[in-house]
């Protein structure tokens, strides 16, 4: 029987495989529209965590990328995103007493009232739980629902930053010329 996210399941089977050798560099090449689901996002993200310390990561967006793909995008170590691309994702609206505590009244047998609209979706949770991460990079609630190009990527630091590139470059390019004419 297919499984819904088979796509994902075998490409994370590789991506283990391809991480439990230890390589020096492993580079990830996201092309095309789409999104990967928010549970697979997790789960690859778990396996990049779990990657050896000299293993360095690197994200290649060569299309723009939304919800559970940006969430992969910034984990890398190093990350390039085509000029033109942009990142998106999309607000959620979870209850706050739509995850179970560890300090609930078990007893509570009635659960609070919802409508036929306010199901809580298992998916949605863990849209949520990307959010939390990608807004460890990006400032979620400010940005979500829009559309953000590299410019905005760069203020963050999450791509090459021209001026600090620029200024490192002629420190170090001086520093060389002293050394030289010494």
């Amino acid at each position: 029987m297919s499984y819904g996210n088979s796509y994902y399941i075998d490409r994370i089977q590789q991506l283990e495989k391809v991480i439990s050798r230890k390589p020096r560099a492993v580079q990830i090449d996201m092309i095309g529209v789409g999104e990967i689901p928010a549970d697979s996002a997790l789960l690859i993200r778990s396996v990049l965590l779990g990657r050896s310390p000299k293993t360095r990561l690197i994200t290649n967006a060569r299309s723009s990328l939304q919800g559970g793909s940006v969430l992969i995008w910034v984990l890398g170590d190093s990350r390039i995103i085509r000029d033109d691309a942009r990142l998106y994702f999309r607000r959620v609206d979870t209850a706050k007493d739509a995850e179970a505590g560890q300090n609930d009244n078990w007893n509570d047998s009635e659960p609070k009232y919802r409508d036929s609209f306010s199901e809580i979706d298992p998916e949605e949770g863990d849209y949520a739980r990307v959010l939390q991460l990608i807004n460890e990079f990006l400032p979620v609630k400010e940005l979500a629902g829009r559309l953000i190009g590299v410019p905005v990527l760069r203020q963050f630091g999450l791509v090459e930053n021209e001026q600090v590139d620029s200024f490192l470059a002629t420190a170090f390019g001086k520093g060389k010329q002293a050394l030289v004419s010494r």
